[in-house]
C-alpha cells in the first residue's frame, strides 16, 4: 500500500478543530497586528492553508521580528537544549495567537 508523504501527514489530530469551531475562522484573526518585538504563540488554524508553518511548530512561542508582505516573519528557537538555533518563519496572522503579559 502507497504511503502519504505529504506536509500534513501525520496531523489528524494535531490539525482537527472541534465540532463547534468548524468552518472558516472570524476575519479578525486575519486582521491581527504586531509589532517587532511582540511575542506571539504558534496555533496552526487547518481551515487556511495559505501561510501555515510546519507542524512541527504547532504549540511554540516566537518573537516577531518584522513582516513580510501579508505574513510576519517570526523567530523560533527549535532543536534541543544547549544546541538551540534560531529558526525564521514566514506566518500569516490566521496562525498566531498573542502573548498575553502576566501581571505582578
Amino acid at each position: 500500500m502507497a504511503r502519504s508523504h505529504g506536509e500534513r501527514k501525520k496531523t489528524r489530530k494535531k490539525l482537527s478543530k472541534r465540532k463547534r469551531d468548524r468552518g472558516l475562522s472570524p476575519i479578525s484573526k486575519a486582521v491581527q497586528r504586531f509589532e517587532a518585538g511582540d511575542k506571539v504563540h504558534i496555533k496552526i488554524d487547518p481551515s487556511v492553508h495559505k501561510g501555515m508553518p510546519h507542524r512541527r511548530f504547532h504549540g511554540m512561542t516566537g518573537e516577531v521580528v518584522g513582516r513580510r508582505g501579508r505574513a510576519f516573519i517570526v523567530k523560533v528557537f527549535d532543536g534541543i537544549r544547549g544546541h538551540k538555533k534560531p529558526k525564521e518563519l514566514f506566518i500569516r496572522p490566521e496562525h498566531l495567537s498573542p502573548q498575553l503579559t502576566q501581571l505582578k
